[in-house]
């Protein structure tokens, strides 16, 4: 960013530290769709100079998507940065910016390119509100929060990327160490889980593929299992599903959905997963389709569900359109939404 633009956005901010406080609902005008923080930086959203900018400081750039409607993005800003702890240790390591899954804002990424804040998203892969990206000082994201994180896995997540550990030791394996949940200490059974031996490549005419990750002492996985997965309509949908469920410390040896012989550990890494628990879906060729990072409240993972056993990710990319576009069919019909419930 020009010397002059930066003086700009200095000057943004100053007039905003003198502005009146007005109550939250002064802010519905908001870009960013939905009410932030007034400690989020203004920002002219050059991803580069913003991360370069941060990294002179100390700190590490924290880019937030959210969207208007999202209950998760509500409880996010309502829950977490409620707590003091959050925002001191947010504010104290990290320079966040705010950005609409649905906006027009321009953004500059990190090789030049210019584009709307939703084809940035569509750039990054978000699939879920809200989605955290953690950037270093040359731009490169080390850790993606992927949903909504309770307020004591995203404290800890906050201290796994301020310290830089992304070299080290994955995010999932930093959560399960640090963070300890009231919950239960051995893994839940269900009956429609698959049993070993473990040979997840599919065959023809078999179903799709759900592969779920989990963690003992894990109380959004206690919830799945006691809420989620009681529902008739989440029931319904993993029907449709061939469902296997792995510890992320399973030392068990699987050949995965590619023809890999393998442990569920070295895969669950290989994969990338960082939070428990986690669904990776695979189609009938084999290729992972879709995920779902950290529980859903029950609409979002039937809706999950059935976006992938329906094949709608085959015309619709973007779960969150798909998401959208049920939610209008069922109010046309006189059926109740409820996104939390």
């Amino acid at each position: 960013m020009s010397m002059l633009r930066r003086m700009l956005a200095g000057l943004a901010v100053l007039m905003l530290a003198f502005a009146p406080a007005w109550p939250a609902a002064a802010q519905d005008a908001s870009p960013h769709a939905i009410d932030i923080p007034r400690w989020f930086t203004d920002s002219f959203l050059d991803i580069a100079d913003e991360a370069a900018a941060a990294g002179r400081e100390g700190k590490r750039l924290l880019v937030y998507f959210g969207q208007d409607g999202c209950p998760y993005c509500r409880e996010l800003m309502q829950n977490n940065f409620s707590q003091r702890e959050i925002v001191d240790k947010t504010r104290r390591n990290f320079v966040a910016i705010a950005l609409n899954l649905w906006g027009d804002r321009e953004v500059t990424w990190t090789d030049g390119r210019t584009m709307t804040e939703k084809e940035f998203g569509r750039l990054l892969k978000v699939q879920f509100t809200p989605t955290i990206l953690f950037f270093d000082e040359r731009g490169r994201i080390v850790a993606r929060l992927n949903g909504y994180y309770p307020p004591r896995r995203f404290s800890a997540a906050l201290d796994y990327v301020a310290a830089k550990l992304e070299g080290k030791q994955s995010l999932g394996d930093y959560l399960a160490a640090h963070v300890k949940d009231e919950a239960n200490a051995k893994l839940a059974d269900e009956p429609f889980l698959m049993q070993p031996p473990f040979d997840l490549r599919r065959k023809a005419g078999a179903k799709p593929l759900a592969v779920l990750f989990e963690t003992r002492h894990c109380q959004p996985c206690d919830e799945m299992h006691a809420e989620g997965f009681r529902r008739p309509e989440v029931r319904a949908q993993l029907d449709r599903f061939d469902v296997a469920r792995f510890a992320l410390s399973d030392p068990r040896e699987i050949v995965t959905p590619d023809g890999r012989k393998t442990t569920a550990q070295a895969w669950a890494r290989a994969l990338g997963v960082g939070y428990t628990p986690t669904i990776v879906f695979f189609d009938s060729g084999n290729r992972e389709v879709f995920r779902i990072d950290g529980y859903q409240r029950p609409f979002h993972l039937a809706a999950s569900l059935e976006y992938v056993a329906s094949a709608s990710y085959r015309t619709e990319p973007e779960f969150q359109r798909y998401l959208q576009a049920k939610a209008e069919r069922m109010r046309a019909a006189g059926q109740p939404v409820d996104l939390w419930r």
